[in-house]
């Protein structure tokens, strides 16, 4: 009975692990839409979400039976429980990412980025995809290695988001369209959380590693 239960948890991992993969997918995908205005592989990206809602539901429910036919405790119990916490943050990041692609759709045939705003959004979108790449990393690989990247690239999008501001306040009367404002505004907070997620998961492994916990406080 314990082998089959450890089988069940390896399981759990390796989903995980094929989720943070799409999710890599999917925020690739979505900045190359972005940067390059292109309405196909945004709605590629808009498509291909349901396959990691779906990779969700199965986890989820597999976790849920395991909990209820297994009564894990202790570490096997922190273990279920970590999965579940960390395939809904590896959910949410895919839904950011179909945010950024349906921002392209929505703005199509115009560019949802000004002109203006396109070298941060590029930096934004390089280290989105550098955040998502360490984190499937650290689920393949578990271990503390990716945890300090995820942490510095977080701290990256947090400043490119808050220029995303300056840029705003700084730019002459009457030379941003109110959409280009929301535009902007929208884009750069799906970034901002699509690393607050990251690093959201990033926790969950580091807690099942040392037993260390130190709360992530959601800057919503």
């Amino acid at each position: 009975m314990r082998e089959v239960f450890r089988n069940e948890l390896d399981d759990l991992a390796t989903q995980l692990v094929g989720m943070s993969a799409k999710v890599l997918d999917a925020i690739r995908l979505a900045n190359q839409s972005l940067h390059s205005n292109d309405l196909e592989l945004a709605e590629q990206v808009i498509e291909a979400d349901s396959v990691i809602d779906n990779m969700q539901f199965t986890l989820d429910q597999q976790a849920a039976e395991m909990l209820a036919l297994q009564a894990p405790v202790a570490a096997d119990l922190r273990a279920v429980i970590g999965s579940l916490r960390m395939s809904a943050s590896l959910e949410r990041m895919g839904d950011l990412a179909r945010h950024i692609a349906q921002q392209v759709r929505i703005r199509y045939p115009e560019s949802a980025i000004p002109e203006v705003f396109a070298s941060t959004f590029a930096r934004m979108g390089e280290s989105g995809e550098k955040i998502a790449e360490a984190t499937q990393s650290l689920l393949s690989n578990p271990g503390l290695a990716d945890v300090p990247t995820i942490n510095a690239i977080d701290e990256e999008l947090d400043e490119l988001h808050l220029s995303v501001f300056g840029k705003l306040g700084e730019a002459p009367a009457g030379s941003l369209a109110p959409r280009h404002i929301a535009d902007v505004t929208l884009l750069s907070r799906y970034y901002e959380r699509f690393g607050d997620h990251a690093v959201s998961v990033s926790q969950k492994v580091e807690y099942l590693l040392t037993g260390n916990w130190e709360p992530y406080l959601s800057k919503k």
